[in-house]
């Protein structure tokens, strides 16, 4: 079957249409034989008669009135290709894959996601969890195009931008000594058991504790990547831990939060895209990082 043309459909809903060949000619402005042509290669190419023409008045056959609502489809399709075309390469449509790490779920993502709805509501947003380094792989790779992750990254093949910074908190089981009210000093912590994060995948947050906690002799136990896991086993009375301030937003069952007292180095947040980006939908989606309503 020879391809359809868009000249053939459009005639065939003008057709369909009026009803009468005569009127659907003047309304095309051609002349009558010519359009007949038109159909009836129409009905060749496709292999089924899509007007009855025994009656006085042109009727769809049950095949006819199948092929308009597809017709009419592909017609207003074609109408739009160019308006869309446009808006795409403006950036106000397509696609942006964006990644984050399970802790920015807690407090940034959402609210990130909610003014990116508000700006570019033709934008479509794929989002996929994983961890800092995975997060780069996939930027270089071409299978995402925003990153929301820690430090460090190589600040000459990303671009970035800070959008989240946070302290610490202590997380203890409920039960434990330490489970009292209000900030403590992080001396406090020594001879304590500690959840600690893995040094390849959460390498930024391991790097952090350990630093903040390099003069204070505690036991390490348990290299974990998450930090809804580290919660789930300090509730489980498995030892303390060190988490982002946002993940007191998951009110886990068995825990208690304190402040640190004398902790400086806050936890960061990098929205990172590669400096060679061409998708105009990403360059949108990083300027309304500039609109961004604080955090209530």
């Amino acid at each position: 079957m020879s391809m359809l043309s868009l000249e053939q459909v459009r005639g065939f809903v003008t057709v369909a249409e009026e009803g009468n060949f005569r009127r659907a000619a003047e309304r095309l402005r051609m002349t009558q034989p010519p359009l007949s042509r038109q159909i009836q290669k129409l009905e060749r190419d496709i292999g089924v008669e899509l007007f009855d023409r025994t009656q006085r008045q042109v009727q769809l056959t049950p095949a006819g009135e199948v092929f308009l609502t597809e017709a009419r489809r592909l017609l207003a399709l074609a109408g739009a290709a160019p308006g869309t075309a446009r808006l795409v390469a403006a950036g106000g449509a397509g696609t942006v894959r964006i990644g984050f790490t399970a802790a920015s779920g807690f407090g940034f993502l959402g609210r990130f996601l909610n003014h990116i709805e508000a700006g570019l509501d033709q934008v479509d947003i794929v989002l996929r969890e994983m961890v800092s380094s995975d997060q780069f792989e996939n930027l270089r790779s071409g299978s995402l195009d925003l990153a929301l992750a820690r430090p460090p990254f190589d600040r000459t093949e990303f671009d970035s931008r800070l959008v989240h910074s946070e302290g610490l908190m202590l997380a203890v089981p409920e039960q434990h000594k330490l489970a009292g009210n209000g900030p403590m000093a992080i001396e406090e912590l020594g001879g304590e058991t500690l959840l600690v994060y893995a040094p390849g995948p959460a390498r930024y947050f391991a790097d952090l504790v350990s630093g903040i906690l390099a003069a204070v002799p505690y036991t390490a136990t348990h290299e974990l990547t998450q930090v809804h896991t580290m919660l789930a086993l300090v509730a489980a009375g498995r030892g303390l831990a060190l988490v982002p301030e946002t993940s007191t937003h998951l009110h886990p069952d068995g825990v208690r939060f304190r402040p640190l007292i004398g902790v400086e180095d806050p936890v960061v947040l990098h929205a990172i895209w590669r400096r060679d980006c061409a998708n105009p939908a990403l360059h949108r989606v990083i300027e309304l990082l500039d609109s961004l309503p604080p955090a209530p």
